[in-house]
């Protein structure tokens, strides 16, 4: 059964860093892209950040040059580095795993990040 459990989420002041974790299982990790989403209150759920299984990035316009995403295939898990943390970074993340061929589409519960003073 595929799972994706996160971690890492929390309450940080503005310009802290935070490190969300995923691990995965069930999955055939090297095969699938990995992403992080965000929604906040009264928001539609946006991508975050993106990683191809050949290490190709995609961030989100407003994260870009603050937020880091790598994946380790042998540990089978995927990690955001958030740093430079900003009131507006508060919402709902969740870690995703996407097969496009085998229509493969999975979500972590989502965790919290609230960025205040």
């Amino acid at each position: 059964q595929a799972q994706l459990v996160e971690s890492g989420g929390g309450l940080m002041q503005p310009g802290g860093s935070l490190r969300l974790s995923c691990a995965t299982s069930g999955i055939m990790f090297d095969r699938y892209v990995m992403g992080w989403y965000r929604q906040a209150p009264g928001q539609e759920r946006e991508l975050v950040a993106s990683v191809t299984n050949k290490g190709f990035t995609n961030y989100g316009d407003s994260v870009k040059g603050r937020f880091t995403i790598s994946r380790d295939n042998g540990k089978n898990a995927v990690y955001l580095q958030m740093n430079s943390l900003r009131p507006d970074n508060t919402a709902v993340y969740y870690c995703n795993a996407r097969h496009g061929w085998l229509s493969a589409d999975y979500w972590s519960q989502g965790t919290q990040v609230t960025v205040s003073s």
